[in-house]
């Protein structure tokens, strides 16, 4: 029995350790945003973050797992209030085919978590891992630098308001 703290949310799973997080998230939370591409590590489309890094959740066995925060799409907001993040994907229209997106929405978080105000060079770079086919880098890179002015306001609406 493995307990892992899945978007803040505590779960007992009854799976062999060596299971992939992917096949968890997906199999036995009902989890679905993270998509298996090429279980091999290489494509992106299963990206999720643990404790607040990037990881291919395809090739992460769940016994490593236990005690750490993992955070997927479904963390970062709901339909009727998409998080930073979400919303800056939906306004750039970033998705054509949406295969990719969770995973490049869960790297945006990871680096914007980071790094508050990425420069493009930056932003490419953290992308890199991450494979889209259908061409929408462009909007991508918009979206990212779209959620990160979002969350830049929202921080200092925080501050302005804890004065």
């Amino acid at each position: 029995m493995t307990v892992l703290n899945v978007n803040g949310q505590q779960h007992r799973i009854d799976v062999d350790p060596r299971t992939p997080l992917l096949y968890v998230l997906r199999n036995e939370l009902k989890l679905n945003a993270a998509k298996f591409g090429c279980g091999l590590g290489q494509c992106g489309a299963c990206t999720v973050l643990v404790d607040h890094e990037p990881v291919f959740s395809c090739i992460l066995p769940i016994s490593v797992l236990e005690g750490r925060y993992i955070l997927t799409v479904e963390g970062l907001g709901s339909e009727c209030r998409p998080g930073p993040v979400q919303s800056a994907f939906i306004e750039e229209q970033a998705a054509q085919c949406g295969y990719c997106i969770p995973g490049m929405m869960m790297r945006a978080q990871g680096l914007l978590e980071h790094n508050a105000s990425p420069s493009d060079a930056q932003i490419r770079d953290a992308m890199a891992p991450n494979l889209c086919r259908c061409g929408t880098q462009m909007r991508i890179l918009r979206a990212v630098r779209r959620a990160a002015k979002a969350m830049m306001a929202d921080a200092g609406t925080i501050r302005e308001t804890a004065k």
